[in-house]
C-alpha cells in the first residue's frame, strides 16, 4: 500500500530539475476544493455533444459533389471619383 512515507523516501530520488514540476502537483492536490464549484450544465454539455455528433454525421457529405463557384458575372461600369 503506499502511504505518504513511501513518497517522502521517494522524493529524495527525484532529480534536482523536477522538484518545481513535483512540488507544483503536490500544491495541486493539497488546495481545498472551493465550495462554489459546480458541475458543468448538463443542457450546455447535450448542445456541445449534439453538436459534435451533427459535424461527425454530414462531414464530407459534399465530397461527391462539391460545390463550385459560378461565373461572376459583369459589373456596371461607374464614373471614377
Amino acid at each position: 500500500m503506499l502511504t505518504k512515507q513511501v513518497l517522502k523516501k521517494e522524493i529524495d530520488y527525484v532529480r534536482d530539475e523536477h522538484l518545481e514540476a513535483l512540488y507544483n502537483i503536490i500544491r495541486a492536490f493539497s488546495l481545498p476544493m472551493e465550495d462554489n464549484v459546480t458541475s458543468p450544465d448538463l443542457n450546455l454539455v447535450a448542445d456541445i455533444e449534439d453538436w459534435q455528433s451533427f459535424i461527425q454525421a454530414t462531414y464530407g457529405c459534399l465530397a461527391d459533389d462539391p460545390i463550385e463557384r459560378g461565373a461572376q458575372g459583369d459589373y456596371e461600369t461607374r464614373l471614377s471619383l
